[in-house]
């Protein structure tokens, strides 16, 4: 099992760990900041730094699996192609210090958040999504044409108001009760705790939330920090699906 310190504390850049497997799909750790291809979202990327200084560089990072290939609590660290020798060197129980490459997180988590606002903004199911560092992408499941410009000019004003995110959770009952919550079709929440957890964008006080779905994905603590993103294309995928790319701004 590894610890998912991204979880609670999106903002971790690096921590303190020691390897308990060395596989051929990679190295696992007790815990991490590096968050795993899933959800839509590409795993994170960075270092594992040695006791001596030496770097393990991490292209990828994934959940791991069974002999059947069902998910387990691992999370595998994928190092990058040319460094068989300095991972031959590694052992079981080795220290090493987990940092992950923050600027192309942070990027993915503002483009995370956006998607969220995207919700808002059209409000119909998501048949399929993808958060890269340079780009997102959501399929709607609509017939109805989109607006890049009037898109643009709805993210950038739900941008401007400064909604706080906030993290928390909720049971699997409390889903099953309020189905609507769970806007993809193609992704499903992941259950098995007992506690799901969950994204709300806005909602002080009394005021409704801009948005409140399960995600188990990074994001900033701010609709402010998110910055300048547009619309770069709307395209039609097929009769009932319409797919809005989002993008920085240049």
């Amino acid at each position: 099992m590894t610890q998912d310190l991204f979880r609670q504390d999106a903002y971790l850049r690096e921590c303190s760990a020691h390897i308990t497997a060395i596989t051929d799909a990679g190295i696992v750790l007790d815990r991490t900041v590096f968050y795993p291809l899933g959800g839509g979202q590409a795993g994170d990327s960075g270092v594992l730094v040695l006791a001596d200084g030496a770097e393990i560089a991490i292209a990828d990072t994934r959940k791991g699996k069974d002999a059947e290939g069902n998910a387990t609590s691992a999370i595998v660290h994928v190092p990058a192609p040319g460094q068989e020798e300095r991972l031959a060197q590694l052992a079981a129980d080795t220290p090493v210090t987990a940092r992950i490459d923050w600027e192309r997180r942070h990027r993915m988590m503002r483009l995370h958040t956006t998607s969220h606002l995207l919700c808002h903004v059209v409000p119909q199911l998501v048949n399929g999504c993808s958060i890269t560092p340079d780009y997102a992408r959501l399929d709607f499941a609509m017939t109805d044409p989109l607006d890049k410009e009037q898109l643009t000019a709805a993210i950038a004003s739900l941008v401007a108001a400064a909604h706080p995110l906030t993290v928390a959770s909720i049971s699997d009952e409390e889903l099953d009760a309020n189905p609507a919550l769970v806007k993809s079709m193609s992704v499903q929440p992941p259950r098995g705790t007992g506690r799901i957890r969950t994204i709300r964008i806005g909602g002080d006080g009394d005021a409704p939330p801009v948005d409140l779905q399960p995600c188990g994905g990074t994001h900033v603590a701010n609709t402010s920090e998110i910055g300048a993103i547009v619309v770069t294309k709307i395209e039609k995928k097929s009769a009932t699906t319409r797919r809005v790319v989002l993008g920085f701004a240049p």
